[in-house]
């Protein structure tokens, strides 16, 4: 059987290329565009200057769908960090 690559399994020495909280601002960024890109196709549908309602629903989920996963990883991090309040020194 040929042997497949695999990183080590212990901790990772090199730096992270960017901190948490430039990703968490990247995750509120694609959000915000995603919401301000359904805004502008489903503006542009109500006005008549194109026909592509399927485009305009499929911008709002989409945008949606991104809302929904900050909230996860809102609720999440809001959890872990009552975990780690509650835990005893």
């Amino acid at each position: 059987l040929p042997k497949i690559g695999l990183a080590p399994a212990g901790p990772s020495t090199a730096a992270p290329a960017e901190g948490f909280g430039s990703m968490l601002d990247g995750l509120v960024a694609t959000v915000a565009s995603k919401q301000e890109a359904a805004t502008a196709t489903t503006r542009s549908v109500l006005l008549g200057n194109n026909d592509n309602l399927h485009q305009s629903v499929i911008a709002m989920q989409e945008a949606s769908v991104a809302f929904s996963l900050m909230v996860e990883v809102r609720n999440k991090l809001v959890e872990s960090y009552q975990i780690l309040m509650s835990m005893q020194v």
